[in-house]
């Protein structure tokens, strides 16, 4: 979510690529969450740090966005740009129902919004 905020709202300061310890897929509600403010993510790939690593890829920023109970298992890059914290829920540790689980995705997606808003600021 943050990746496709970030090239989003500032397109021509920024271009933000994402990739956690272990690639997964992405979470059809997390996509579902993003199409219902106009931002398609359906096409991403998700991404191993480690390539970025093994491609030698540095960055002015990283940002890690890994909630704080999890902060342990953020992804480090060595050599990198300016390092930035942002810590969020994981929407993947959500339980209940699929609505109940759209508003803890919603919630945290408009708080990652917030926080790259400000940010860009």
């Amino acid at each position: 979510m943050a990746e496709a905020f970030v090239n989003t709202l500032a397109p021509k300061r920024f271009f933000a690529e994402s990739a956690g310890i272990e690639p997964g897929k992405l979470n059809p509600l997390v996509v579902e969450a993003m199409k219902e403010i106009g931002i398609d993510i359906s096409n991403n790939k998700t991404k191993s740090i480690q390539d970025f690593i093994k491609a030698g890829k540095t960055f002015e920023y990283l940002i890690t966005v890994c909630d704080e109970t999890g902060a342990q298992r953020c992804p480090v890059v060595p050599g990198t740009g300016q390092r930035l914290h942002f810590g969020f829920a994981d929407p993947l540790a959500f339980t209940g129902s699929k609505e109940e689980k759209m508003e803890k995705i919603r919630k945290v997606r408009d708080q990652i919004r917030t926080a790259i808003v400000s940010w860009l600021k």
